[in-house]
């Protein structure tokens, strides 16, 4: 028996790199302050499997496909005589890894793409944006969960097989996957290490994190990450929502109280009675002269919510029953659901003080599109 190199430097780097990458995707999943992180690993996950299926071909002996191109059958029989040991060691991947190893590739490539659809219909943003409605968007969303849940549960069982052979042949396999070398028989075929190759994955790794956090990303990480962020001004990252209509009249009549909330945050309907009832608007008399508000309802009325020309409109517009007319945006069951977690300490906050104070944690609150990414609380 020799040591030999058996897991060359750029299988090595894809390996620890897909599995941060998934890991770190998985985490940052349900929040939207973490957005533009979660898109980001999906995008490194998808370039990692991009460069895998090329180094599967074009790899070195032990990372090509062919080394381990084994049958579903082959890779249960060898699962039963693991479980009963009697299974053969193998200098590569057995034929119950290789299932793994196919699977993650697959599932991890489910997982990107339908990620890239759920972007491009859910937030309207990234390569495909537009190409599907909020909708589909959101119907492709529950596959994107449910691929990335059936990945969670391979890693699981990739995790057992790995302990399962480390014990049975009594190697560590997660070591080797590490320094790269195994003890194998004389004669048995070495890898070559592929240095520059590897070299150029990490660049190009380190190039996309450049791009995407200094140049794709509206503010510098350092300034994302502060406590503070009330002077953060633009979102930090690029997922700026469409340009929604403006009326220089609405902003002067109903941001001379408070913030001008855009028409696409309630239905028509909520505009009309809120306009018909403007002699009692919340306790105040607007004492809005005919032709104001005409122009406003009309104005109010063709941007509202069942257009649906942002998420947060779409959202809204779901939510609320035929029945009901909402007069207060913080009234709809959509905006309930997605503030209920927001602790009531952070409402008392001295940067926001009012649930109505929108600009104190949305970045785009006073274009109206309220996107995830561009969402704090300034704690």
């Amino acid at each position: 028996m020799k040591r030999i190199l058996v897991w060359d430097i750029p299988t090595r780097l894809f390996h620890w790199l897909f599995a941060a990458s998934f890991a770190a995707a998985w985490l940052t999943s349900e929040s939207d302050e973490w957005l533009s992180f979660h898109a980001f690993f999906g995008y490194l996950m998808l370039g990692l499997i991009g460069f895998r299926l090329i180094w599967g071909v074009a790899g070195g002996h032990y990372a090509r496909f062919t080394s381990f191109l084994y049958g579903p059958r082959a890779g249960l029989s060898y699962l039963r005589q693991e479980l009963s040991g009697r299974g053969d060691r193998h200098i590569g991947h057995n034929p119950a890894g290789s299932q793994a190893v196919f699977l993650l590739l697959a599932l991890g490539l489910a997982v990107c793409l339908t990620g890239l659809f759920v972007q491009g219909g859910e937030e309207q943003q990234g390569a495909v944006a537009g190409w599907l409605g909020f909708t589909l968007g959101r119907m492709v969303k529950e596959g994107h969960g449910f691929a990335a849940n059936l990945m969670l549960l391979v890693v699981f069982g990739h995790l057992a097989g790995v302990a399962m052979a480390s014990w049975l042949h009594k190697e560590n396999l997660a070591r080797s996957m590490v320094t790269g070398t195994k003890e194998a028989p004389e004669g048995t075929p070495a890898s070559k290490p592929y240095r520059l190759v590897g070299a150029l994955l990490l660049v190009a790794v380190a190039a996309l994190g450049v791009w995407w956090f200094f140049y794709a990303l509206h503010q510098p990480v350092e300034k994302y990450l502060m406590k503070d962020t009330a002077d953060l001004g633009a979102p930090h990252v690029a997922f700026v929502g469409a340009a929604l209509a403006d009326d220089p009249k609405w902003r002067e009549e109903c941001g001379s109280c408070h913030m001008a909330f855009h028409p696409t945050l309630l239905p028509a309907r909520s505009w009309q009675k809120l306009i018909a009832e403007q002699d009692r608007h919340f306790g105040a008399d607007l004492a809005l002269d005919a032709p104001t508000r005409e122009a406003l309802l009309a104005f109010m009325v063709n941007d509202a919510a069942e257009k649906m020309s942002t998420e947060a409109a779409f959202r809204i517009n779901r939510s609320i029953k035929p029945e009901t007319t909402p007069l207060r945006i913080t009234d709809t069951p959509y905006w309930t659901k997605k503030h209920r977690d927001i602790a009531a300490s952070d409402w008392l906050l001295p940067q926001v003080k009012s649930k109505v104070n929108c600009a104190a944690c949305h970045q785009d609150a006073e274009a109206g599109t309220f996107q995830d990414a561009a969402m704090r609380i300034p704690r």
